[in-house]
């Protein structure tokens, strides 16, 4: 016979990301024109004999094959959602789009160095009007997409302020990586046929065909710039180094200011969506207390969201805890 407690009234979801329901179909439309783009520039470089038609539209395949797999982390994310083989719900797939994505713009700079450098020291004539039509025209299909995809933060974005004697505003933290990563593509395709119009310009104008291979080294310099900083993000967020964030330092500030005969023994945060936090709390007290308390302090910090708090007696083995308390917002 079966004697075991019912626990179904304290089950509670580990899946702490609301989603950006607009960000993956927004994500799509720049998919889908982005291909169509690229597919008519390669299409017309064949026909019309022009490697500089075929080399925009083969650039641009990486940035579509970037969007795609932003699109595809979106949808992974949200079929997975209620999958209980991840501990704390499906958002690192996001992140991790956002990551693989920040590696594909990282090899679109080094291959635009690659070119460039090579052009500057074996220069080849270029078809100038033909060359600043076709940047003119992909310039226009990026701002399109940056416009779809930056309408995609609206509403995904907030900060909010502590009534514990200082205030932090933690808007920060809730950016969306993965459409951060789908944007910084589209961003830095518009900044290279910006820089590749005013370098094309400046050559039919005034005879500097050098600045074309320049103008690409500095837009590589410039893609790499930003990869690097989506890496960065990214990467801290999957490797959960977030024990510099500024919640780690508030908790620690609440026992303090609240549990004065407490100590904190152990702590550890990390992320579990877009501004959302989890941590574990360990602290050793002199008198008696109670996980609810401890948690219910800490509940004015709303980027923590699952909360568990084990407490021992100063008095008793490391080991032994006499209260353990867990639990989501």
């Amino acid at each position: 016979m079966n004697t075991a407690p019912d626990t179904s009234p304290y089950l509670h979801s580990h899946q702490f990301n609301d989603g950006n329901p607009l960000a993956e179909k927004n994500t799509l439309r720049a998919t889908v024109i982005t291909a169509v783009m690229m597919v008519v520039e390669i299409t017309g470089g064949y026909m019309l004999n022009s490697m500089a038609l075929l080399a925009d539209g083969w650039h641009m395949s990486s940035h579509a094959l970037a969007l795609g797999l932003s699109l595809a982390a979106y949808a992974l994310a949200r079929k997975l959602a209620h999958d209980g083989r991840f501990a704390f719900g499906t958002w690192k797939i996001e992140v991790l789009g956002g990551y693989s994505s920040a590696l594909l713009l990282g090899v679109v700079a080094a291959l635009m160095l690659f070119q460039s450098v090579e052009r500057l020291f074996a220069p080849s004539p270029i078809h100038y009007n033909e060359a600043i039509v076709i940047a003119a025209i992909g310039l226009g299909v990026n701002l399109l997409c940056a416009w779809l995809l930056k309408d995609g933060h609206h509403g995904h974005e907030h900060g909010h302020a502590h009534d514990h004697g200082h205030d932090h505003v933690h808007g920060h933290h809730a950016h969306d990586i993965n459409l951060r990563s789908a944007y910084l593509h589209v961003i830095a395709d518009a900044a290279t046929s910006v820089l590749a119009i005013a370098a094309l310009l400046g050559g039919k104008y005034f005879g500097a065909s050098w600045l074309d291979p320049v103008m690409g080294i500095v837009g590589a310099f410039l893609v790499a710039n930003w990869a690097v900083s989506l890496l960065k993000q990214s990467g801290r967020v999957l490797l959960d180094a977030e024990m510099d964030a500024p919640v780690v330092q508030e908790i620690r500030e609440v026992v303090v200011e609240h549990f004065p005969y407490a100590a904190v023994s152990d702590l550890h945060v990390w992320r579990v969506g877009k501004g959302r936090f989890a941590c574990i709390l360990g602290l050793v007290s002199t008198q008696p207390l109670t996980a609810a308390a401890v948690r219910g302090r800490l509940a004015v910090h709303e980027e923590l969201v699952h909360i568990t708090v084990e407490i021992a007696d100063a008095g008793s083995s490391p080991m032994a805890f006499f209260q353990r308390g867990s639990g989501n917002r």
